[in-house]
């Protein structure tokens, strides 16, 4: 199938792949965003569609694997959040907002993340800033896994520096 063919029949079919995410999301706004990403994955992995292969089937399995990996990882997302939020009204209750050991605590984080080494820092903030890891290896030109690793390890590294400073 040449490129024109492709997206004509991606265009073409563009009308019932939003009924489907409709179907799947139930709200007109998240149903746009998987459209526009499960086109956007057709188009990307264009080569991976194979001539004799049902088109339409092959967009709708693309449509439907988005969801669900879009479904887990709002799933992980939201348990680590509440996790979290637990974590801060616990520390609430403990500490005031404007203590001095609340001050003294956010600068030895503010210096940690300083002497962290800018490879790691980096990556590390601009994750915690909320960019994804495909955007974050894309500005800094590295490998995903590379930016994966580099967080993990900023985070190993923050955690190393920040328990030598907590009181026994």
């Amino acid at each position: 199938m040449s490129t024109l063919e492709f997206q004509q029949n991606l265009l073409g079919l563009r009308q019932q792949l939003y009924y489907f995410a409709l179907s799947l999301t139930r709200d007109r706004d998240d149903a746009q965003d998987l459209l526009q990403e499960s086109m956007l994955r057709a188009i990307t992995y264009r080569d991976k569609f194979r001539d004799n292969t049902n088109f339409k089937a092959w967009l709708y399995t693309i449509m439907k694997n988005t969801f669900i990996n879009d479904h887990r990882r709002a799933k992980r997302t939201n348990t680590l959040m509440n996790s979290v939020e637990k974590e801060r009204d616990q520390v609430r209750r403990v500490q005031m907002p404007n203590s001095p050991e609340n001050r003294v605590r956010m600068g030895e984080i503010q210096d940690s993340l300083d002497r962290l080494d800018a490879t790691f820092r980096e990556p590390f903030l601009m994750h915690h800033e909320g960019y994804k890891y495909h955007e974050i290896a894309e500005h800094l030109g590295i490998p995903i896994g590379t930016v994966k690793s580099r967080i993990f390890q900023a985070r190993q590294r923050l955690m190393r520096m920040l328990t030598d400073k907590v009181p026994a």
